[in-house]
């Protein structure tokens, strides 16, 4: 059942709420990864790794809503629901345990730059069927190459 009728083709939404589904699973499991890394980070740069991992989570949980009601607003259900973020998301696991303080850079530079070369697909693939979504895609990707820089200039 569509509650919301979509301004967009039925070959276009497909392509462009697979574009956001997949955004949002990656943002959902970004929050996830940063947060866990942020709760078990030690080390003598305790500080300010645990203090950045957190602007990580507020980034990816700010752009996981407005990729979620995008979705909504061309008539998509977004799915951020456990088993989906899991199933699939391309980011690797987080260990068990305390993560030093330079391997928890070196898993924010793996997670971000899973998730910056997706999103530069995705941006890609809806640049012809929807500019909107394609835009807001921009500004999550803008914000992630940004926070990519900033740890792999930690780990350099």
């Amino acid at each position: 059942m569509s509650v919301v009728k979509s301004p967009l083709s039925e070959t276009d939404l497909k392509t462009v709420g697979g574009a956001l589904q997949g955004a949002l699973v990656d943002l959902v499991d970004l929050a996830l990864v940063a947060k866990q890394v942020h709760w078990n980070v030690v080390g003598p740069r305790f500080r300010s790794v645990h203090l950045q991992l957190d602007e990580v989570v507020t980034t990816a949980r700010t752009h996981s809503d407005t990729v979620a009601e995008r979705a909504s607003a061309i008539g998509v259900n977004p799915d951020g629901r456990a088993t989906t973020v899991a199933s699939g998301s391309a980011i690797g696991s987080v260990p068990d345990g305390w993560i030093k303080d330079e391997d928890a850079v070196r898993i924010l530079v793996d997670a971000l730059g899973v998730v910056v070369a997706r999103m530069r697909e995705r941006i890609e693939a809806t640049g012809d069927p929807d500019p909107v979504s394609q835009d807001i895609l921009i500004a999550v990707t803008a914000d992630l190459e940004k926070h990519s820089w900033m740890y792999q200039a930690e780990s350099a």
